[in-house]
């Protein structure tokens, strides 16, 4: 019997959009947000890191060409998105890894993570599904790993969630030391960094 096909919300919403992602990321300063969050996660040498919903590959490459020395993956349900994101890949001359899959069944080993990242991807993610991506989450980490997530703050017509519901989801999902880190403003509303270990 064939696997039914899961439905999934587009890095920009809609598939035609897609093209448009990056400059439009760029302009509203994501690229600057994107370094806050690497900046947050504090990578050493010699890690392994997970970024989930990473789209286009803006954060993961951005990660492998700040920390040559780790070991990157990317993952993504979005196959259009993720063939954008190999060809950024052979341009910049990196290598990392690209996976297609849901944060909710990662297909990862447990405890084969040092760092998870993940940007502006939760608010796209219903109530359950949240809960078992950190459930997930904090199965394929390594004692001692942590989670960086960067989301709208909630407002603006994001169903992100508000920052305390957030922050409640991780703690269940047993993550007790779930901190919200920082805030910034961005055209399209108000960011938050959360930190999870």
């Amino acid at each position: 019997m064939p696997t039914p096909q899961r439905t999934f919300v587009p890095a920009a919403g809609h598939d035609w959009l897609l093209p448009l992602y990056d400059p439009f990321v760029k302009l509203m300063g994501g690229e600057s947000a994107h370094r806050q969050l690497i900046g947050q996660a504090q990578i050493q040498p010699g890690q392994r890191i997970l970024e989930i919903g990473c789209g286009t590959g803006s954060l993961t490459i951005l990660v492998k060409t700040l920390h040559p020395a780790v070991e990157v993956v990317g993952l993504d349900p979005d196959q259009k998105a993720l063939a954008r994101a190999r060809r950024k890949v052979e341009r910049q001359g990196v290598s990392l890894q690209l996976d297609r899959g849901f944060s909710d069944k990662l297909p990862y080993p447990d405890r084969s993570y040092d760092r998870v990242l993940s940007a502006f991807m939760f608010h796209h993610l219903n109530s359950d599904e949240k809960k078992n991506t950190l459930d997930e989450i904090r199965r394929v980490l390594k004692p001692g790993g942590s989670l960086h997530l960067l989301d709208f703050g909630g407002g603006h017509g994001h169903s992100g969630g508000t920052e305390d519901a957030i922050l409640t989801l991780m703690r269940e999902a047993g993550f007790p030391e779930s901190t919200k880190v920082g805030r910034r403003w961005m055209i399209v509303g108000r960011l938050a960094y959360y930190h999870a270990r």
